[in-house]
């Protein structure tokens, strides 16, 4: 390759699955004439990645697998080097691409007990299968952040949990199962985003932290990761004022956070890959198109991800980077092809129903140990739906426990909680009406909760007035059955709650 080549090689666009013609042919020219290494795959131009919690609709899209296949091999096709192709598919192609296998989040993985990691692995895996049935190498996967801020906007659901050592657990468990089928990864948010209540794609969060409660807390998974089981670390765009001189710079940025804590710290030499770099915590620093690129070249990123001026940055990182510089992310780059490449199996998507029902039974959690349920359900109780009108757990009770659920006037409530959505943005979607209403019939009654989604959402409520408490952190269909059968008695709970609620 000539030096301009092997620039274009460190350079990842995005690709959107429902561009126009016009976009897609852009798109095309890019690859064709600037040689780029890599694709990374999002829905679409409204979608979250692009969005940023704006009001652009979304348009749901039947085919979006047919159409990813088929760009996917379009933009092989205008390559002069085959290309990387990436996505984010944490709990699966879903994440990105309707009509694909979803499987649960990482915080239901997290409420596992250690014993059922096994589990885990099988996601890992099942995943694994399925983008490598798309035509995809690279899973930018798993979140290793310990969240401990209940209201992170951006992290939360995405974790294992709180605690360093079951995360470490939990992202070995998910990688070796990635790797069982031999597709990249890519661990992030280094150094990490956990302790944050700002979200990077709208704003700068700054962890004001010491070296050494880094090293405790945040860095412990990123140390306890064989290095030989990573592909590449994602360094989220985080300011860390008590590393860095400059207290507003990012550390995709930081040639010192880059070089001290990945390079000499981890001893890792690996590739490094930048978070989106259209994320509004960087993007807005600059008004020159192509100096971003540039700062992260300089910085020590090797793969500069969701590049928006690919030609302007391959411009100025020609002008300004030495041939030994290129050359030596570039080898980095060409190593991770060489291995993602080789993988010629294809497989057909795995089958997700009797993992997550699996994933179902030993993840519903009993967050009050000394309530009992028998003695609940002597008594008739009012059922209320919190989120949805009803659901599916709802319907089975009625059928199975007819002679107990009552109208209004019971002394007991049995409340079903499904925010509706599983981040904090907007109480997770419980409307103020909602809200109230609980903390009413808590205050007011024997309330027992079944709560179906992110355990996070309960602090927009007064749940600790409530009797009796069980999580169940998913809405699938097979979460909500297990449910039902826990409450009928014929099956137990053996989950613990992954993250601290207060």
């Amino acid at each position: 390759m000539t030096l301009r080549e092997k620039i274009g090689q460190l350079f990842m666009p995005a690709a959107f699955i429902n561009d126009s013609e016009e976009e897609i042919k852009s798109l095309e020219g890019l690859i064709a004439t600037h040689h780029v290494g890599a694709l990374c795959f999002f829905h679409s131009r409204a979608s979250a990645a692009t969005n940023f919690e704006g009001k652009k609709k979304v348009l749901y899209n039947e085919q979006s697998f047919e159409r990813l296949t088929y760009l996917i091999n379009r933009y092989q096709k205008a390559a002069k080097y085959p290309l990387l192709i990436a996505i984010d598919a944490e709990w699966g192609l879903a994440m990105r691409i309707e009509n694909t296998p979803q499987y649960p989040y990482a915080i239901t993985l997290g409420a596992l007990p250690l014993s059922k990691n096994l589990l885990i692995y099988q996601v890992g895996q099942q995943i694994a299968q399925d983008c490598l049935h798309a035509g995809i190498h690279w899973n930018l996967a798993p979140v290793i952040d310990i969240n401990s801020t209940p209201k992170n906007p951006v992290i939360g659901y995405r974790s294992f949990g709180s605690d360093k050592i079951r995360v470490t657990a939990k992202a070995k468990a998910f990688l070796d199962g990635m790797a069982s089928c031999g597709i990249l990864n890519s661990v992030k948010h280094f150094p990490g985003h956990g302790d944050t209540a700002v979200d990077s794609h709208i704003g700068l969060p700054i962890i004001n932290k010491s070296l050494q409660n880094l090293q405790e807390n945040e860095l412990y998974p990123f140390k306890h990761i064989a290095k030989e089981n990573l592909d590449s670390i994602m360094v989220g765009h985080l300011a860390l004022p008590q590393l860095e001189q400059n207290p507003k710079k990012p550390a995709t940025l930081s040639k010192t956070i880059i070089n001290s804590l990945i390079r000499e710290e981890l001893q890792y030499n690996g590739v490094v890959i930048s978070d989106a770099l259209n994320m509004h915590s960087i993007s807005k620093l600059f008004t020159i198109k192509g100096e971003v690129e540039l700062q992260a070249f300089k910085a020590g990123v090797d793969i500069l991800c969701f590049t928006e001026n690919t030609a302007a940055g391959i411009a100025k990182i020609e002008a300004e980077a030495s041939a030994s510089e290129i050359d030596e992310k570039y080898q980095r780059i060409q190593r991770l092809k060489q291995k993602a490449l080789q993988q010629k199996t294809k497989h057909n998507f795995a089958n997700e129903s009797s993992l997550n029902a699996a994933i179902a039974q030993y993840s519903l959690t009993n967050y009050t140990p000394n309530f009992n349920l028998s003695r609940f359900k002597k008594e008739p109780f009012q059922l209320v739906n919190l989120g949805t009108k009803t659901s599916y757990f709802t319907e089975l009770l009625k059928q199975k426990a007819a002679n107990l659920v009552e109208a209004i006037n019971s002394k007991q409530v049995l409340i079903v909680v499904n925010p509706p959505s599983a981040k904090p943005l907007d109480n997770f979607g419980l409307s103020k009406e909602e809200i109230e209403l609980f903390n009413t019939l808590v205050a007011t009654k024997n309330a027992l909760i079944y709560h179906f989604g992110n355990p996070y959402a309960l602090n927009t409520l007064a749940y600790k007035k409530a009797k009796g408490i069980y999580i169940t952190y998913q809405d699938f269909k097979p979460f909500q059955t297990y449910a039902a059968q826990h409450f009928l008695e014929e099956l137990p709970s053996y989950g613990e709650l992954p993250v601290n609620l207060d």
